[in-house]
């Protein structure tokens, strides 16, 4: 725990984990794009701690500032993106019965990863 996972967008940094959760520090550098995806055995929680945040939910954008935060049910289309020249930090709490990283279906990918 606590290892930085570097990503062509950023990082991750676990910071916990319980049976049924998992709390992840996110960082998103400017410009930087999370692919379009959804997950089967997790919702999501995110909090903005510094930067704007634009998330995309099914087909809706939002714009998030810090101490703002969304809810994402687990199977629904959504994407996390920083398109802003300053660092984007959040709080990312997963919740559900499986929790790996491999629990992700890609629909759009800026950096190529396998999509579906």
């Amino acid at each position: 725990m606590n290892t930085i996972v570097n990503k062509p967008w950023g990082n991750y940094q676990v910071l916990d984990q319980g049976n049924n959760y998992l709390a992840k520090k996110i960082y998103v550098k400017p410009n930087g794009k999370l692919s379009l995806q959804s997950h089967n055995h997790r919702s999501e929680y995110w909090i903005v701690v510094e930067g704007i945040a634009e998330v995309t939910i099914d087909e809706k954008k939002v714009n998030l500032e810090p101490n703002q935060s969304i809810f994402i049910e687990k199977k629904t289309k959504h994407r996390l993106s920083n398109n802003h020249s300053n660092n984007l930090i959040i709080i990312e709490i997963w919740y559900g019965d499986i929790l790996k990283e491999d629990d992700i279906i890609r629909y759009d990918d800026i950096y190529n990863r396998k999509t579906l």
